[in-house]
């Protein structure tokens, strides 16, 4: 514990509020809330801790906290701090799955649609559904029910749907907007539990259009009534009502909680959502946040009530997430509570040597090289390569691994603007004096290690930059390859020399992995700027085609041999005017026209 933070600590107040971890970057690591910010924070530092948790304080060189005048503001900051800064420690391990919704759209005449994305653009959405099919065969009766438009543009005439009954025509008809304001409110209520109330009306209809002796028209209303009673009966009830709900569960085991929630939608239970994560606090405070955060998640639509184990603060997650909290005493609610703790349980107890192993090879393999190389545990790691066609095109890339495992979001390009043709050294330091300047500009964190592509001498150009020109003192390793083309030694020190790394070791593998990646990525950008520029040569002379229309044409066809072996109809369909597509044809054509 250094003196800032000793400092710090002494004079923490006893009050509520959130605190933000630093690392040495001054990046903030982890965001956390507190009751009594003094307890809490000096927990970290005073404490024994388990693997996750020691790693963390091992890592905190600074923080800061602010005070709050409740607990309730306390977590409503913690979400928006975390959202804000979006800690690494604050990582919330999820399932892949996406879940189908049924989208009313937010349109003068709306559509139901189904969908895997919720997005903030005042639709109405209702579920999740526990998978396409249902989805689609409940948007399928609710078109049967319900005459909302079914085509993405309105036409300039009616079309099927209008003839069977299944839309109102507003692309010839003016129809009043009640009209649609009352089917969407109806709709609403179908899928919020109403459909009994919904069939009971249909059956009043069948009734009354059989004592007209409307046949056709009681038949119609029968099959519907059919229809109702097969899609939203298959699925057995959990409950005994109808009500929307999410149920919450979690479990703890060596430093990591799971989290299972299931949902409940109209009484069934339909799906359920896995998340696994590091333990850094109480498990009530992290469950607690949890569910703050879980709501955050678009996706994630708030149901009318949700069931919590006993253990949580019922009064604050009210408040926070204006929805009813309950915590079930006893009977099937309690027992569903209990479904959730223990699904919970299994889960974690199932992953957790796959966890483990996983942090091996990335965490792991970072302590691994640090301590190889007698440095910190390289943490955030940045390799470059370089890469060109025969001396033209040449390009760099950067590729970025934070806790051994690659960030494609920081990933980055680079055309080069000032290197002589095969003058690998000079590309080095033009991509390493471009990426350091814009670092130091910016304020973006600095690596704990940079590996070159290369060796003793793409090492040395780097160090020059580094050291020389910018004045900062940032570890270098250069990745040397056998005749196999293979990761074969990590080279580092003054004068660079080999570590000895066993090559069935995690590090060795984390090594192999960057140098792959940086490799592959260089090698893309490349073949994407090769063959931009051979698109461009070939239709440098046809009148009509400048800079963009290029462009155009490579993102719709891919390649300049499809290009050549399209139709002048295939080239309208590119959004290529009829006279310059035209053009083109005839350029690739010259001597088919000219036999002919």
């Amino acid at each position: 514990m250094n003196e800032t933070i000793q400092n710090k600590l002494a004079i923490l107040p006893d009050e509520p509020g959130c605190y933000l971890m630093k690392d040495r970057q001054g990046t903030i690591i982890y965001v956390g809330k507190a009751k009594v910010l003094k307890n809490r924070v000096r927990s970290y530092f005073n404490s024994s801790h388990d693997g996750k948790t020691q790693r963390l304080v091992s890592e905190i060189e600074d923080f800061e906290y602010i005070v709050t005048s409740s607990d309730l503001e306390a977590l409503i900051l913690e979400l928006n701090l975390i959202k804000l800064h979006d800690p690494k420690y604050n990582v919330m391990l999820k399932d892949d799955k996406t879940y189908p919704y049924i989208k009313i759209t937010n349109e003068k005449y709306p559509r139901i649609l189904t969908t895997r994305k919720v997005k903030k653009d005042k639709a109405k959405y209702f579920g999740p559904y526990p998978n396409a099919f249902a989805a689609n065969e409940t948007r399928k009766l609710l078109d049967r029910l319900y005459p909302l438009r079914k085509c993405i543009r309105l036409p300039d005439r009616v079309c099927l749907y209008y003839h069977m009954g299944q839309c109102l025509a507003p692309c010839v008809k003016e129809i009043d907007q009640k009209v649609y304001d009352e089917m969407i409110e109806e709709i609403s209520k179908f899928l919020n539990g109403g459909f009994e109330d919904v069939k009971n009306d249909i059956e009043k209809k069948m009734l009354e259009a059989a004592e007209k002796l409307e046949f056709e028209r009681a038949k119609e209303y029968r099959d519907q009534i059919a229809h109702i009673e097969t899609v939203m009966q298959k699925q057995k009830m959990v409950t005994g009502d109808l009500s929307n709900r999410d149920v919450f569960g979690y479990a703890v085991e060596k430093g990591w909680m799971c989290v299972q929630v299931f949902f409940v939608r109209q009484g069934k239970l339909i799906e359920r959502d896995v998340s696994i994560f590091p333990l850094y606090r109480d498990p009530e405070e992290e469950f607690l946040t949890f569910i703050g955060r879980f709501y955050d998640i678009p996706e994630h639509i708030k149901p009318k009530e949700i069931f919590i184990p006993s253990e949580i603060d019922k009064a604050l997650l009210e408040k926070y997430l204006e929805v009813k909290v309950i915590i079930p005493k006893r009977g099937s609610k309690k027992e569903l509570v209990d479904l959730a703790m223990k699904n919970a349980q299994i889960a974690i107890h199932e992953k957790f040597q796959l966890i483990e192993r996983q942090e091996e090879r990335t965490i792991g393999a970072c302590e691994e090289l640090g301590d190889a190389m007698n440095i910190a545990a390289p943490l955030r790691i940045e390799a470059f390569d370089n890469s060109h066609m025969h001396g033209t095109d040449a390009v760099s890339a950067m590729v970025v691994f934070i806790d051994g495992k690659p960030a494609k979001k920081e990933y980055r390009k680079y055309k080069l603007r000032e290197t002589a043709r095969h003058d690998d050294y000079g590309a080095m330091q033009e991509v390493i004096r471009r990426r350091y300047t814009r670092v130091l500009k910016d304020n973006l964190p600095l690596p704990d290690l940079i590996i070159i592509d290369g060796g003793k001498g793409q090492m040395e150009v780097a160090r020059e930059v580094i050291e020389d020109e910018l004045g900062l003192y940032i570890p270098i390793a250069g990745l040397a390859k056998d005749e196999k083309h293979n990761t074969s030694q990590l080279l580092f020190g003054d004068p660079p020399a080999p570590i000895d790394l066993k090559r069935t070791s995690d590090g060795f593998y984390l090594l192999q992995r960057i140098q792959d990646e940086v490799h592959r990525f260089a090698i893309t950008f490349l073949r994407q700027q090769h063959q931009t520029h051979a698109i461009q040569s070939v239709l440098d002379n046809i009148e009509g085609v400048g800079p963009k229309r290029k462009q155009q044409l490579l993102k719709h066809f891919g390649s300049v041999k499809k290009i050549k072996q399209s139709s002048i109809e295939e080239l309208m369909a590119a959004h290529i005017p009829h006279s310059t597509a035209t053009a083109i044809y005839n350029h690739f054509h010259k001597d088919t026209l000219s036999k002919e």
